[in-house]
């Protein structure tokens, strides 16, 4: 009989509100990978929290205060070398789990970050050209990395950041009616945290960036490759840029 892997000196923390769709999965896919994983809740009205405990991770409520803001209070509660920050929609692959058990063994101290590539599933869907490739910093060495931002997150590691193998699952959007509300949705937040920076739109821009965004993907990512699906979630990203420019163009004026 296999003896089972020891846990890591590994903590996951987990950000989620209302998310018993996919947390499943999420916790599912590190079980066995790390000693602590903690879940975040920003009060959810449905079965996340009993989900959560039910698989035998800690459920923190902390009030609802930007994705930046918790995730920099998620990565604060993990107590190990090494975190794994994830959103509750997200879940490593069987080869990237064994990339993680794999790097935080070795404990590198010359790497303070690891980079796995994130694909979208659309419903039952995977994309496989769609936004790819999408690298993002999720695996770190506690003490050498922070959260910056708040809409536009991001994980800053201090040291070097290398690639991992494998694929960090995204369970983005359920349906083509999710995927037009969510990108909308995402526009304009992105429209807020941009004005706030400084950055202006103006007619131009709203003219021409919804365009060129879809093209990019369509041309540069082959998207249209991923079938009817593909051209679905690149006009998603259409959409996303037309509701940022809009959104900007308004509170532009109303600061007039």
């Amino acid at each position: 009989m296999n003896e089972p892997k020891p846990t890591l000196d590994l903590c996951v923390s987990i950000i989620a509100r209302n998310a018993q769709r996919t947390i499943q999965r999420t916790i599912c896919s590190v079980s066995g990978l790390a000693r602590r994983v903690i879940v975040v809740d920003s009060g959810s009205t449905d079965a996340t929290p009993d989900i959560c405990r039910g698989l035998g991770s800690e459920v923190v409520h902390h009030e609802w205060e930007g994705y930046g803001q918790q995730k920099r209070f998620a990565l604060g509660l993990c107590d190990a070398t090494w975190a794994l920050c994830l959103d509750s929609d997200e879940s490593p692959d069987d080869p990237l789990a064994n990339e993680i058990r794999r790097v935080v063994t070795a404990d590198d101290q010359a790497v303070d970050g690891y980079a796995m590539n994130r694909r979208v599933w659309l419903g039952d869907v995977e994309l496989r050209y769609t936004w790819q490739p999408e690298w993002k910093v999720r695996l770190v060495r506690r003490n050498a990395a922070q959260w910056v931002g708040n809409y536009h997150e991001r994980l800053e590691v201090k040291g070097r950041v290398e690639r991992l193998g494998g694929i960090l699952r995204h369970d983005a959007v359920t349906n083509v009616t999710d995927l037009v509300e969510k990108q909308a949705s995402h526009g304009v937040q992105a429209a807020e945290e941009y004005y706030g920076l400084g950055v202006r739109s103006n007619a131009l821009k709203l003219l021409i960036s919804p365009p060129a965004a879809v093209l990019k993907q369509l041309v540069l990512r082959s998207a249209w490759r991923d079938g009817w699906v593909g051209w679905v979630a690149a006009f998603g990203t259409g959409i996303n840029a037309a509701a940022k420019h809009m959104r900007l163009l308004e509170l532009s004026h109303r600061s007039r």
